[in-house]
């Protein structure tokens, strides 16, 4: 079956609310063509002063956001709730769909995913891009796939920042909910000696593998398809978990059970409105130490009391 390609169209000044509102649609990203700021974004991400002719044409003052509708989602919703959030915030747009194939999709998708510096250390890299000058930083190479995490979004993006700072040399690991093994790829290149990604989706668990085979960490990574609390035992230095709200909810429960003394505990995916069901879920024995915020998305850290 096809996959559904919605494209909504706003003012540039725009473009970052109605983004936000976009990606309530789906869990696994948006693409944005936004040109208002083309030229000083080539320099920061590849140090070249020379664009193609046909990106310089295009609309400063417009911004398009590309939404990949799966098969098993329904479309016909997705378009409805844009236009009343757009309406709500009174955001002008056009909006149009039409049916992609897979491979059609992923080209039309790769075109917006470009190298994006992360935190101080890492820049994420996806496989086909070459345009990039890793200024020392630690190159992360991505395939994410078209339903995956690609490391663009806050929520992603604001875990890599905390975990970047709390990876250390001989670190263990457990990613819960891995989706591309984005993160943990990125702990095991900042120098963790393991890490495990579960996952209920096989694909995403397959996609995992293959990054950390890309990035030449398979030796230290273990990719498992089923349920935390069947699948995985012990405890570990760090464990993430960059989901959603309701499925954090639902980790609190057990996550206890997979922490150490000095665990670092890492909890993405929270959009702001839902911060308190999830700090009034977590565990009296937990407390928060750090909480990272933007565009309405949040990253909280906790470790056990002492």
């Amino acid at each position: 079956m096809n996959w559904t390609e919605i494209i909504a169209e706003v003012s540039a000044e725009d473009i970052e609310t109605a983004g936000n509102i976009a990606q309530m649609t789906v869990p696994y990203g948006i693409y944005i063509e936004d040109y208002s700021n083309l030229e000083q974004e080539v320099l920061e991400i590849a140090n070249i002063d020379l664009i193609d002719e046909d990106l310089l044409k295009q609309d400063r003052s417009k911004g398009k956001i590309h939404i990949y509708i799966s098969p098993k989602d329904n479309p016909a919703e997705a378009i409805s709730f844009l236009k009343e959030r757009f309406i709500a915030e009174k955001i002008e747009y056009q909006i149009t769909s039409g049916d992609c194939d897979v491979e059609s999709c992923l080209e039309n998708w790769k075109k917006y995913f470009h190298p994006i510096p992360i935190g101080e250390k890492l820049l994420i890299r996806p496989v086909w891009r070459d345009d990039y000058d890793p200024n020392g930083r630690i190159v992360l190479n991505l395939e994410p796939g078209l339903a995956f995490g690609t490391g663009t979004h806050e929520t992603t993006r604001l875990c890599l920042e905390a975990l970047e700072k709390h990876t250390f040399e001989g670190a263990t690991m457990l990613d819960v909910g891995c989706g591309s093994g984005i993160l943990s790829v990125a702990a095991l290149l900042l120098g963790a000696r393991s890490a495990i990604g579960i996952d209920i989706d096989a694909l995403a668990v397959k996609s995992s593998i293959e990054n950390a085979e890309r990035n030449n960490v398979s030796d230290r990574y273990t990719g498992i398809q089923g349920n935390l609390a069947d699948e995985v035992e012990g405890t570990f230095d760090i464990i993430t978990a960059n989901i959603v709200a309701d499925a954090i909810i639902m980790l609190s429960g057990d996550i206890e059970k997979h922490m150490n003394e000095k665990t670092i505990y890492m909890m993405s995916g929270i959009i702001d409105s839902r911060l308190d069901d999830v700090l009034n879920a977590l565990p009296e024995s937990l407390k928060i130490i750090e909480q990272y915020e933007d565009k309405g998305w949040i990253c909280l850290v906790a470790v056990k009391k002492d």
